[in-house]
């Protein structure tokens, strides 16, 4: 099979010969051959993601946001050097969101070996109504309270009525709305100015919201839903 007939050929704009993916690992040629189909069953498998061209294949549809940009400066015998240190996320809005950083010499690049740093961060978040004054059985606001920590920052996610929104600053808020999670309250403590750290405390929040075990009845009772509510269709 050739490359202008290969379903799994990609390229980087016109003129760009198509890359065909060839899978490095076993779920990535799990994926590639059809015997997993969906992200669902991807982060299930508890098999770690290491090639971004899974997330591509399986969440096609993930918007992309970039949190934070940072200099990082060092100094050398040949004297001092400059690198960029940048922080993304990356979300469907519908239940999978990822964080990821990358340095480099060049803003693009950089940028570029972010995001696909947060494509294989990939995580599912569990979703629900767990406010006491909504109580509503949908799925807009997180199902419980939940704590996420990354070096000195503490953050704590907890459920809000519909309509409140997300009441967070502007990184917190980013990286909430990816994974679908349109209600909640936001508390947090420690050094929150280093973005790095405050994106990845939220980041950690949100995957401890698979921690808590709920029961069936308590989980209908709360609305809670886990990763995407409208199907995913693989790209072909």
């Amino acid at each position: 099979m050739n490359s202008e007939t290969d379903p799994w050929a990609t390229g980087e704009g016109a003129g760009e010969e198509p890359v065909i993916w060839k899978p490095r690992t076993k779920l990535g040629l799990q994926v590639r051959t059809g015997q997993i189909t969906s992200i669902h069953d991807v982060i299930r498998s508890q098999q770690p993601i290491k090639e971004v061209e899974i997330v591509d294949k399986l969440l096609p549809t993930t918007s992309e946001e970039i949190l934070d940009v940072g200099r990082v400066q060092r100094v050398t015998d040949s004297g001092r050097r400059l690198k960029f240190r940048i922080v993304t996320a990356i979300g469907n809005g519908d239940g999978y969101v990822g964080v990821g950083t990358s340095k480099g010499k060049e803003a693009g690049p950089t940028i570029r070996s972010s995001i696909e740093r947060a494509k294989l961060a990939l995580i599912e978040v569990k979703r629900g109504c767990g406010s006491w004054e909504c109580m509503c059985g949908g799925h807009h606001s997180v199902p419980f309270t939940v704590e996420g920590k990354a070096g000195s920052v503490t953050v704590i996610l907890k459920p809000a009525p519909k309509g409140t929104g997300i009441v967070s600053g502007e990184i917190a808020r980013k990286i909430i709305a990816l994974s679908g999670i349109k209600d909640v309250y936001v508390q947090t403590s420690g050094h929150t100015r280093t973005s790095i750290n405050f994106a990845f405390a939220v980041y950690d929040a949100l995957k401890n919201t698979n921690n808590p075990k709920t029961l069936s009845d308590q989980e209908k009772k709360l609305g809670v839903v886990v990763g995407e509510v409208k199907p995913v269709v693989p790209t072909e």
